[in-house]
């Protein structure tokens, strides 16, 4: 009898303790849930917001008016390995144009204290943590673009090449920047950009 009355007493208590457990993973899953939308190519870009080895905050909103490429990589990719030096040439060349690159590493790569050296030598900003639905697709390198109004113009599980980068990229650095308002005009740019030649290396 006193086993029957602590198997029913469990049982009452159980369809409450799953709720409180329900509750509690909503509410610690909050802000991640936020994230939690398919990317699509041809509509905009969802938020994120990251944190860089060198301390700095960063979202979508802060690469307003820019083309923004988001590489996913891993330590143990060769393709990953190629491609970055490609990619942080290219950015080099491109950004006083309105190139921004950002390279994260995905969770099985080496730590984040190994990756420091490599991150001070780079020129794109490599990130320590990245909240936001952008992760690898059939695997790495996984590479999302963003244009400068804030769309999502590509989204492939696949090393650039150098040609790569001048099909997708030069027309969307020719596109203008769109104002902020109707009233308000786009500043002024530098001379359109043309495709690069032999693959740009790091100095």
């Amino acid at each position: 009898m006193a086993s029957h009355r602590r198997t029913t007493a469990m049982s009452q208590r159980t369809p409450s303790s799953v709720l409180r457990l329900l509750l509690l993973a909503i509410w610690l899953l909050g802000p991640s849930m936020a994230f939690a939308r398919e990317i699509k190519v041809g509509e905009p870009a969802p938020d994120f917001h990251a944190v860089t080895f060198d301390g700095r905050k960063i979202s979508l909103a802060d690469f307003k008016g820019r083309v923004l490429i988001i590489n996913l990589w891993a330590t143990w990719c060769v393709p990953c390995r190629n491609e970055l030096p490609l990619l942080d040439g290219y950015y080099a060349l491109r950004k006083n144009v309105g190139l921004e690159v950002i390279a994260v590493a995905t969770e099985d790569s080496v730590p984040p204290s190994k990756l420091k050296e490599l991150a001070a030598a780079a020129h794109i900003p490599f990130i320590r943590r990245l909240r936001g639905p952008y992760s690898t697709l059939e695997g790495v390198p996984t590479n999302y673009v963003i244009d400068r109004s804030g769309i999502v113009r590509y989204a492939k599980a696949r090393a650039f090449t150098l040609d790569d980068l001048n099909d997708l990229l030069v027309p969307l650095l020719q596109e203008p920047v769109p104002p902020s308002s109707p009233e308000e005009q786009a500043p002024p740019t530098n001379p359109p950009p043309s495709p690069l030649g032999p693959s740009p290396s790091r100095p």
